[in-house]
Order: structure tokens, then C-alpha cells, then sequence
């Protein structure tokens, strides 16, 4: 309900500040006599202007314990009510987040994550109407998934598929992270799918070492090399889809590396082509996806296997490009990217990240997990 236009433009201010409150207080019902005193409040001659200026008070005082008790999708929803509120009365945004710039953008996308803060200063003023003087700036919506027990219950469990969902899905995941209001998340975690490793982020432990290897089943690898169970039933299901696709079938050449095999796989770039070329070509030790066992370089296979720079140029490496999202991998390294990723292209490295990640990534048109996680680019060491 938008305020009576016949009001002057303060009197309207005021009596939308006045709707904003009380809907507020809906959303948590107080105790029956309380919420008998705010009821009788909102009725301009239900009480003498006096009580009518106590009970619009405490009702501003009492805002920000009420909005701290309400579930978290009731404070979501009070975030979109809020933001497009501030906005009808005063003609500005209210920053929900990092994805919503506005508050126009969060009614309209609905993609505000799990828990809504608000913070008001403290009651208004009171004008000689009896009315409530607005202080808009007072109240401030912030989104944070942290505050949801579903959240951080599914990210102790180290259930990455749940902690997404409680988050409001792939993207609203992205934005919470990429806006900094998430705190509880880490990029660094090895044992995550959103972990982030380039020449800026090495692995901690830098010799990690995955503890649930597996051979993916049904695909053809030219050398023994695993990946993590999740990555790993998602490559053999995107083999399998593209084959029947008509696309030919998709082999791989290396999965995890540890970090000794690391040392050597950098070691014998180093010693064809020097520092400063490896560093391009290849990860020193400790900053590799591979040995994060959520990597893999594909290459195509039409009877025999070709090489990865057969990749590009390929069949497979076509349909790759338009699905891999679908089985929860990106292409790591883009072409035209390397200031950013600090990599030449490389058209056969994927990197899973899980389906709900890798579409809200590709629905997005990111291009590096960098810009994607809003985190700064990593050319060198």
C-alpha cells in the first residue's frame, strides 16, 4: 500500500514509516496485550495522542529484537518488504548485497540469501502531529546465510550440496561469498567444492592429499589417476551424456597429482623452457588443482586418444564447452584470461565445482572462479 497522495510528502513519510513498523511487528506477534496496544495504536482514534506517540515509540525501540527472532525466511522476505519500502519513501536503495545492488533488484530477483539483520538506532523523534519523525537511515538489511542454523548446520557436516541450498541456491551462494557477508565460508578449504588454489592460494596443507580417491568407472584413462568420489561419478556421467550425444567418446590423461608428483611435473617444465615459462604452463607444488583430486585434463578419443591440445579443436571439446556445467565442471583456464588466472588456455583442464556452482557460474558468463568468488585476479606468485 503506498501512502495517500493527498498527504503532504512529510505527513506521507511519516505514515508509511508508521506501515513499515507495524508490518514489522506482524511478522512476529507480540504478547496479546502488547499487540492489543500496537493494534489500538495504528488506529488514529482508538487512543489519546499521547499513548499513541508512547506505543508508536516502543514499537521503533522493539524492532530489532523482533526481527531477530523471526525465521530466516520470514527475514528474508522482510528484507525484499524493507528495502522496497525505504526506497518508495525516500527515492533511494538500501544494498542488500554484492549480486542485489538495490533494492529494486532484490523484489525483483527474490535472490536475497537465508538471514536478514536489521539495526535501528533507536526511536524517532516525535513531531507535534504525534507522529514518528522517519530516520530511514537507521535501518540497515544485510544478508548473511551465517546466521542460519540449516547453513552452518550443512557446512559442519561438510554436506556442500545442502550448505548451497540453505544458501538460496548457486547463485545467491556466490553473491553472499563475493559480497564478503559470509564470513563462515572459506575459499581455502581443501575439502570444499567452492575451494579457490591459483599462485596467490596455495593448498593448506600445502601437501595435501585427498582421502576418497577413486578411478571414475566407464572412462578411459591413459594413466592411473584418480579423482574425489563426487568429481569423479560426474565425469564418468558426462563421458556417458556425450557419447550419446553423438559427440565421441572423452578419455583423460591426468587427474590428481600429488604433491610430490607435482614437484616433478613442474621440475621437468622448468627444465625445458625455464621459470617463466612453466609458471604459465604448469602450477609449482602445493598451488595446483590437480592435487586437489577436483581436476581433470580430458582429451578426445576417436579410437585412439589424442593429445590436449586436440582438446579446442575437437568434437568433444565443443560439447564440453556447451555442458560440462550441467555435470558441475568448468573450464579453468579460458583463453584470453591468463592476466587474471595466470594461465595460458588450457581447453582440456576441468575443475569441478559442483552442478549447483558450475551453472549459477555459467549462467553468469564468468570466465574465471577468481572474478566469480570476487576475489582479486593472481597472475604470478
Amino acid at each position: 500500500m503506498s501512502p495517500d497522495p493527498e498527504l503532504s510528502p512529510r505527513r506521507a513519510a511519516r505514515a508509511e514509516a508508521e506501515r513499515l513498523a507495524t508490518a514489522v511487528l506482524a511478522q512476529v506477534p507480540p504478547p496479546a496485550p502488547t499487540r492489543r496496544q500496537l493494534r489500538e495504536a495504528a488506529s488514529a482514534d482508538a487512543l489519546p495522542a499521547d499513548e499513541q506517540a508512547e506505543a508508536r515509540s516502543a514499537t521503533w525501540r522493539r524492532l530489532p529484537q523482533l526481527i531477530a527472532a523471526l525465521p530466516a525466511h520470514r527475514r528474508r522476505r522482510l528484507a525484499v518488504v524493507v528495502g522496497a519500502s525505504v526506497a518508495v519513501v525516500v527515492g533511494v536503495a538500501v544494498a542488500i548485497g554484492a549480486a542485489a545492488g538495490s533494492a529494486h533488484d532484490v523484489a525483483a530477483s527474490a535472490s536475497v540469501d537465508d538471514t536478514v539483520t536489521a539495526a535501528v538506532a533507536g526511536p524517532p523523534a516525535i513531531s507535534d502531529e504525534g507522529l514518528p519523525v522517519p530516520q530511514v537511515a537507521a535501518v540497515a538489511a544485510t544478508a548473511t546465510p551465517c546466521d542460519d542454523p540449516d547453513f552452518t548446520t550443512a557446512l559442519a557436516q561438510g554436506d556442500d550440496t545442502a550448505a548451497i541450498a540453505a544458501a538460496g541456491g548457486g547463485a545467491a551462494f556466490r553473491s553472499a561469498v563475493a559480497s564478503g557477508i559470509a564470513p563462515c565460508v572459506s575459499l581455502s578449504d581443501p575439502d570444499r567444492e567452492w575451494l579457490v588454489v591459483n599462485k596467490q592460494r596455495p593448498l593448506d596443507p600445502i601437501d595435501y592429499y585427498p582421502g576418497d580417491l577413486v578411478m571414475p568407472s566407464n572412462v578411459r584413462a591413459l594413466e592411473q589417476s584418480a579423482l574425489r568420489a563426487a568429481p569423479a561419478e560426474a565425469l564418468s556421467a558426462m563421458v556417458r551424456a556425450a557419447s550419446d550425444a553423438g559427440a565421441g567418446e572423452i578419455g583423460y590423461l591426468s587427474a590428481f597429482r600429488s604433491y610430490s608428483t607435482q614437484q616433478s611435473t613442474y621440475a621437468g617444465r622448468v627444465a625445458v623452457g625455464g621459470v617463466a615459462e612453466a609458471d604459465r604452463e604448469s602450477a609449482r607444488p602445493g598451488f595446483s588443482e590437480h592435487q586437489t583430486g577436483k581436476a581433470v585434463d580430458i582429451v578426445p578419443c576417436n579410437g585412439s586418444c589424442g593429445t590436449l591440445d586436440d582438446v579446442a579443436a575437437s568434437a568433444q571439446g565443443a560439447w564440453v564447452r556447451e555442458h560440462a556445467w550441467e555435470f558441475g565442471f568448468i573450464t579453468r583456464y579460458a583463453e584470453g584470461r591468463e592476466d587474471y588466472s595466470g594461465y595460458e588456455p588450457e581447453a582440456w583442464h576441468l575443475r569441478y565445482i559442483g552442478p549447483e556452482l558450475a551453472q549459477a557460474y555459467h549462467e553468469g558468463g564468468y570466465t574465471t572462479l577468481e572474478e566469480f568468488f570476487g576475489l582479486p585476479a593472481a597472475p604470478t606468485y
